[in-house]
């Protein structure tokens, strides 16, 4: 039974769904304020469900030999060290979708504050004071807004700017010309533009390398004179100076912040300033919101460690329940095919091409080739260096390039897939496909058609196709005492090179690989073990 640790606040619901999953769960709410005791015991569990007080270090993540699965209550990740998470095979999910309504309405909240000055109308009148003529507000309707992040919030805010007849313009690299049209809103390819063009301007994008002031003082030296900015995503986004300076000039007619560059802001450059608007990272702090991201971490995480199946992980390639079971034998198969590849390479890789033939190209293909490529560089870089989550990563560092093909039936299979690897020397393939068994076959090496199946001890030899072959070596295996489990062999025309692939209950050695390799007729010989 898998076991999850919950370190910080989630819901009895949450906790409940684990338990109906089959998952031993411990729920200890206080612990992720204490890293030193979450270390002390994070090595017992295969899950561990978060919100943001925990902090999934890299220290902490060396500690979690069984850790299997982080799942983050909530969109953001900034508490998790996802590229140390990655080189530990750990999947790391968040809940993109749980709260993305309530973000955006905390959104549109703030843009009617903003324009009408509610929060400081509200303290005046609350003070005994009639300044009715001091709080000049501005209309939202007809106006422009500038989405900057057009995702899973900013489409929203889009649908409920539209719903108060407002023209919505957007800046994002990632939204497609169709994709805006069905959101009803116009897309602008300079950032620029749009800030000159936009009465309200509005930020939906996480906070990345690229995206991190991403409105520099020089970008709000571009701003409408006149607009309003409204930043409920991510702080670090906006250089918080040069806003308090353009709200002093005039150029901003005011701001409202929810997120701020250090948190908890305790002092900040907005703050006093006249028409700003801030509140403390309020954006998903509705109780239904603070439910719904519950509710979907602990079925994430539960089907993942129970059925499989990967839902909206930031490092790995999502799964259904569904295609789990169907994808399972596929991923051993390209398991086997990459770990082939990875032990008969002698020399740097170039490229991977990976062919996916028939009906097995209609599936999940990301998973497939995350499995294969993770099996053909742990011989490579070794056990602890790869896995199928930092597989692209650690290809994409070598300089590998990673390319597939989908392909329709041909040949005497129905469905398999063909891995062909350059490298500086050569180029070579192999492929295999699934029998009526569920089991994986080789089926091709090197373009010479063979039926084999993985063993976990396997020797490999290409030879020349010349009579007593087989009878040499099978007598030279009996008098080094390797017992032959399977024999499969094939050539590529008679008298030509041949390949045997054998199956053998132990491991080659490397004296007795050494004496194999002395036959005559062997070219090279190879111990494999899957």
């Amino acid at each position: 039974m898998p076991k999850v640790l919950i370190s910080d606040k989630l819901s009895d619901a949450a906790v409940q769904i684990f338990r109906d999953n089959g998952v031993e769960v411990d729920f200890q709410p206080e612990l992720g304020k204490d890293p030193g005791k979450l270390a002390q015991v994070i090595g017992e569990y295969d899950g561990l469900a978060i919100r943001s007080a925990t902090k999934a270090t890299a220290d902490l993540l060396d500690k979690a030999a069984n850790l299997k699965v982080i799942g983050r209550a909530g969109i953001g990740v900034d508490n998790v060290d996802i590229a140390a998470a990655s080189a530990r095979g750990i999947v790391v999910m968040n809940t993109p979708f749980g709260n993305s309504i309530t973000t955006a309405e905390h959104a549109i909240a703030m843009m009617f504050a903003v324009a009408r000055q509610i929060p400081a109308a509200d303290a005046s009148t609350q003070a005994g004071k009639w300044e009715k003529s001091k709080f000049m507000g501005s209309e939202i309707t007809g106006k422009t807004l500038g989405l900057i992040g057009a995702g899973n919030i900013g489409s929203v805010v889009a649908s409920r700017a539209l719903g108060l007849k407002m023209k919505v313009i957007a800046f994002d690299p990632f939204l497609s010309q169709d994709r805006a049209r069905e959101m009803g809103v116009e897309k602008v390819e300079d950032l620029g533009q749009m800030l000159g063009r936009a009465d309200f301007i509005t930020l939906h994008l996480p906070r990345t390398e690229k995206t991190a002031n991403i409105l520099s003082a020089e970008m709000i030296a571009r701003i409408k004179p006149g607009a309003r900015l409204i930043n409920c995503a991510r702080g670090g986004l906006v250089d918080e100076a040069a806003v308090a300076e353009a709200l002093k000039s005039g150029r901003l007619a005011g701001a409202a912040f929810d997120v701020f560059a250090q948190e908890p802001a305790k002092e900040n450059p907005l703050f006093g300033l006249p028409n700003v608007v801030c509140t403390p990272h309020l954006g998903a702090s509705t109780s239904e919101a603070q439910e719904n991201v519950a509710l979907q971490v602990a079925e994430q995480m539960s089907d993942y460690l129970v059925r499989g199946a990967i839902a909206n992980a930031l490092n790995a390639p999502s799964v259904t329940a569904e295609e789990a079971p169907i994808l399972k034998p596929w991923i051993a198969l390209c398991g086997n095919l990459g770990s082939f590849a990875g032990q008969m390479t002698e020399h740097a890789i170039r490229e991977i091409e990976i062919e996916y033939v028939g009906q097995v190209g209609q599936l999940n293909l990301k998973p497939l080739t995350s499995a294969l490529t993770a099996a053909m560089l742990i011989p490579l870089v070794g056990e602890g260096g790869v896995n199928m989550v930092s597989a692209p990563i650690v290809a994409r560092e070598r300089g590998i390039r990673i390319s597939e093909t989908r392909k329709d039936a041909q040949g005497a299979f129905g469905s398999y897939v063909r891995l062909i690897v350059t490298t500086e020397t050569q180029t070579r393939s192999v492929a295999g496909t699934i029998y009526s068994d569920g089991k994986p076959r080789f089926i091709q090496i090197k373009g010479i058609n063979l039926e084999a199946e993985p063993s976990e001890f396997m020797l490999y030899t290409a030879n020349t196709d010349t009579p007593g072959y087989i009878g040499a070596l099978g007598t030279l295996l009996g008098e080094l005492g390797i017992n032959i489990a399977t024999f499969a062999l094939g050539r590529s025309a008679r008298g030509d090179e041949a390949i045997a692939l054998l199956g053998v209950d132990a491991v080659v050695p490397p004296a007795a690989l050494e004496r194999i390799q002395g036959l005559a007729q062997v070219r090279q010989a190879k111990a494999l073990r899957f």
